[in-house]
C-alpha cells in the first residue's frame, strides 16, 4: 500500500469531520417564541380564572363555567396553529436542544382535547358540572403552562432546571389524572347522548347512511387503551433521556 502524501490525511480528516449545523433562522425562532409565550399566557388565564372562581364561591363545583370561554379559545388556537407550528418546529428542534414529541401522539393529544371540550362538554351541558371536568381541565392547565414555558425558555437558551425537571416529572401524575377526568366525563355523557340521539343519524335517509354517536363515544373510550400507554411511556423514555445524565451526576457528587 502506498503511503499517503504529507498533509493529505489532515485534509481528508478536515473534510470528513462533522459539519457545524446551521442555527435556526431568527424569524423561525421569533415565531415559536411568540407562539409559546401566547399559549403560556392563555393557560395562565385559565389557571387564574379557576383560582378566582374557587375563592369567590368557596367550592370547586361548577368551576368550568368560569373558564369555558378562555379554554375554548386556547384550544381553538392550538388546533388551528398546530400544523404551521409543527412545520417550523420540525426544522428548528434539531438545533434547539428541545426533544421533539412524536407527531402522531402530539396530534392525538391536541385533537382529543378539542373533542372533549366541544363534542362532549360543550354539546352535553349536563356534564359541565361534573367533578371529572374540573379534573381534566386542572391537569391540562398545569401540564400546558409547564410545557409551553419549557419550550419558550429552551428557544431562548435560558432554561431553568426547575422547569425542565417539572416538564419531565409532573406528567407522571398529571397525565393519568387528565385521562381519568376525560374518561369519566365521556362516561357521564353516555346516558344523555343515548336518550337524545345527539349527533346520531338513523335509517332510512336519502344518503343510506347511519351513525350512532353513543357507540362512537364508547369506541373513543376504548381507543385510550392502546394510545395512552404509548404517550405515557414515550414521556417516560424522554425523562430518562433528558434527566438521566443530571441524576447520574448528582449520585456521583
Amino acid at each position: 500500500m502506498s503511503a499517503a502524501a504529507p498533509g493529505t490525511s489532515k485534509a481528508a480528516h478536515g473534510e470528513a469531520g462533522p459539519k457545524k449545523k446551521k442555527g435556526p433562522g431568527a424569524l423561525a425562532t421569533a415565531y415559536l417564541v411568540i407562539y409559546n409565550v401566547v399559549m403560556t399566557a392563555g393557560w395562565l388565564v385559565i389557571a387564574v380564572g379557576l383560582v378566582r372562581a374557587y375563592l369567590a364561591r368557596g367550592s370547586y363545583h361548577g368551576l368550568y363555567y368560569s373558564i369555558e370561554k378562555p379554554l375554548k379559545f386556547v384550544l381553538w388556537a392550538a388546533e388551528n396553529s398546530f400544523f404551521p407550528y409543527l412545520t417550523v418546529f420540525s426544522v428548528l428542534s434539531p438545533n434547539s436542544g428541545i426533544v421533539p414529541s412524536s407527531v402522531v401522539l402530539t396530534g392525538f393529544q391536541v385533537m382529543s382535547r378539542v373533542f372533549l371540550t366541544w363534542a362532549v362538554t360543550h354539546s352535553v351541558r349536563e356534564v359541565q358540572s361534573e367533578d371529572s371536568v374540573l379534573l381534566f381541565v386542572t391537569a391540562w392547565t398545569i401540564t400546558e403552562i409547564i410545557r409551553y414555558s419549557f419550550y419558550t425558555f429552551s428557544l431562548l437558551n435560558h432554561l431553568p432546571y426547575l422547569i425542565k425537571w417539572a416538564r419531565y416529572t409532573f406528567f407522571i401524575v398529571l397525565y393519568p389524572m387528565g385521562v381519568t377526568g376525560e374518561l369519566l366525563t365521556i362516561y357521564a355523557a353516555l346516558p344523555y347522548v343515548q336518550k337524545t340521539g345527539l349527533y346520531s343519524v338513523t335509517l332510512p335517509n336519502k344518503y343510506n347512511f347511519s351513525f350512532d354517536y353513543y357507540t362512537f363515544l364508547i369506541l373513543v373510550m376504548v381507543s385510550y387503551i392502546p394510545l395512552f400507554p404509548q404517550l405515557y411511556f414515550h414521556m417516560i423514555r424522554q425523562r430518562k433521556k433528558v434527566l438521566g445524565h443530571t441524576e447520574d451526576y448528582s449520585k456521583i457528587e
